[in-house]
């Protein structure tokens, strides 16, 4: 009889932390895109830009349901600080800049009550989907566009995992249409992938420190396998020294206490080194993180090939 019931409340703990994780949402990793044809055609439709900018907002600065070409789902997100003078100084013709509208939270995994917001897993597997059909249809569309890539914290996440596919080779558009990458805040930072932009910086992104961690809803994917791969020599990486989320010591987020690296770990999203890439100096001359960013990508559209329309 005793044993009977230990095995019950067994059983019941199981079917509790299993509904726990699939009501918290698991991670799913970039799908592979679609493989470039033998040949390229020797011109595109008119209505496509020559330059595909893709911007990802980070966490709490996006919306699902968000217009990916005039966002307005949180007027004060980073991401704005590059999109909006991309947009004022090219015609739609030839730069189209789309912001990937996505549920943009981080929910406290062992929050009581819960919080309310959506997971991590899952606001990271729908940014990322989104941010793949964006590009995907994109290509499929447009065959001679090329691309350029930002994002801000979780942003920086889902943009630098795209970018690892497309640089092994599976992504949803071809390496060598890719103009390059920027990375702000990147939680999966592992300080030798990309070109570092700003003063040094010691630690790695919180999902490095954290590597292996995995609970209901929050999964710490550790450094990316294999890099930015063919794109590495094109990927930016901006962190300020003291910003958790992409800085990480070793003493700050660790597997050995993880009810205090989760409370930090949540907390980084909001700290004031987070927030204040908008006025972090990276060069002698005063330029701030987001200045960079936006003079970078004006600078591959400037110079992007012109493709031939029909």
């Amino acid at each position: 009889m005793f044993l009977g019931l230990i095995a019950a409340v067994v059983v019941v703990i199981i079917v509790i932390v299993a509904l726990w994780y699939l009501l918290a949402g698991r991670l799913k990793e970039p799908a592979p895109g679609p493989s470039p044809g033998p040949e390229k055609p020797q011109s595109q439709p008119a209505s496509c830009p020559d330059v595909f900018v893709l911007s990802i907002p980070g966490t709490w600065e996006s919306s699902a349901t968000d217009d990916p070409y005039n966002p307005t789902a949180n007027p004060a997100s980073l991401m704005l600080n590059v999109s909006k003078p991309l947009q004022g100084q090219f015609p739609a013709g030839r730069a189209t800049v789309y912001t990937v509208p996505y549920v943009a939270q981080f929910s406290n995994p062992v929050a009581i009550p819960p919080d309310g917001q959506a997971s991590y897993n899952t606001s990271r597997t729908e940014g990322t989907a989104k941010a793949t059909d964006a590009l995907a249809s994109t290509y499929r569309d447009c065959p001679l566009t090329n691309y350029v890539l930002a994002g801000f914290s979780q942003g920086a996440v889902i943009a630098g995992d795209i970018a690892a596919t497309i640089g092994a080779g599976n992504g949803p558009v071809p390496a060598d249409q890719v103009l390059g990458v920027t990375l702000i805040a990147d939680g999966r930072r592992d300080g030798t992938s990309g070109n570092d932009v700003g003063p040094a910086v010691d630690g790695t992104g919180a999902e490095v420190a954290l590597g292996g961690l995995d609970l209901p809803g929050i999964t710490m994917s550790g450094p990316r396998q294999g890099g930015f791969g063919s794109l590495a020599d094109r990927t930016n990486t901006i962190c300020a020294p003291g910003d958790l989320i992409c800085a990480a010591p070793s003493d700050a987020l660790s597997l050995r206490n993880i009810p205090s690296s989760l409370a930090a770990l949540v907390g980084a999203a909001g700290n004031p080194v987070h927030a204040q890439y908008a006025s972090y100096v990276v060069d002698g001359s005063g330029t701030t993180a987001t200045q960079w960013t936006e003079q970078w990508a004006a600078g591959l559209i400037e110079n992007a090939p012109v493709p031939a329309h029909s």
